[in-house]
């Protein structure tokens, strides 16, 4: 009996064989790792994730998937969990696990935050999402957000094959793309807290149409003066958006406010 893709669950199928190989290119899957594999669905890249690594852990929402993805993927080496995976325990899996996932897009941001800042993240992260999504995440300043941060704070991000929404069952209305992200492995910016450095970040973006000299003003409750005196000691110009600000500008910015307080 075939499988109904559920629409609200965000379900496309993919079978292209080069794709899911792709994917776990990406995250250099080899035969010590331990692979959790978030929304396995009807099991395609479980198949190839399971003749590359040791150990699978395949988490699916979807009751009537999790039921059958033994049935259809016969190998000795997988384990299923019928689980939300934002109420997964990461703490249970070995440390320096790999990921791999074909994400529903409504859910994405979501799925990779919780797993960059995991008290036990991931290693690797090979994930299709969005082909927008995945250059927002991987994007340079001049055109970088929030999510583009927070993905570069704690991990290198490299761009993979586009994934043509044709090759889904059903079509999404958009194309998709592999994204690897590799964690880092030593704080990037080890003498301030992440939530001090987010904290700036947030203030950044919170007015994204605004210059700096006024987003800054409103999130951290400073007058223009004293925003003007930050930026300056940051060496950060004071009519750039936040869009523009690389990750070293944000830290500069943290480093000034500090003394500035």
């Amino acid at each position: 009996m075939s499988v109904i893709p559920n629409k609200s669950l965000g379900q496309h199928w993919l079978h292209d064989i080069y794709s899911l190989r792709s994917m776990a290119d990406a995250a250099h899957i080899g035969p010590d790792d331990t692979v959790l594999e978030i929304g396995p669905g009807l099991g395609t890249l479980t198949t190839e994730l399971a003749s590359l690594a040791k150990h699978v852990i395949a988490v699916e929402f979807d009751t009537e998937l999790a039921a059958g993805l033994a049935a259809r993927v016969p190998a000795n080496n997988i384990e299923v969990v019928h689980s939300d995976i934002l109420k997964f325990d990461l703490s249970k899996l070995p440390r320096d696990y790999k990921v791999a996932a074909n994400l529903p897009y409504y859910i994405t941001s979501k799925i990779v935050r919780m797993l960059l800042e995991s008290p036990n993240p991931p290693i690797e992260v090979a994930i299709l999402v969005q082909k927008e999504v995945a250059e927002r995440m991987a994007a340079m300043p001049g055109d970088m957000s929030v999510l583009a941060v927070s993905v570069q704070f704690y991990a290198e991000a490299t761009l993979g094959p586009v994934v043509p929404a044709e090759l889904f069952t059903p079509p999404p209305k958009v194309d998709s793309q592999i994204i690897g992200l590799k964690r880092r492995r030593e704080p990037l910016f080890p003498d301030i807290t992440p939530q001090d450095f987010f904290r700036m970040v947030r203030a950044g973006f919170g007015e994204k149409r605004k210059t700096l000299r006024n987003s800054l003003s409103g999130g951290l409750h400073l007058e223009k003066p004293e925003v003007e005196k930050l930026l300056d000691a940051a060496k950060v110009d004071p009519k750039a958006r936040a869009e523009q600000l690389g990750l070293d500008d944000w830290y500069r910015l943290v480093k000034a406010y500090a003394d500035l307080v």
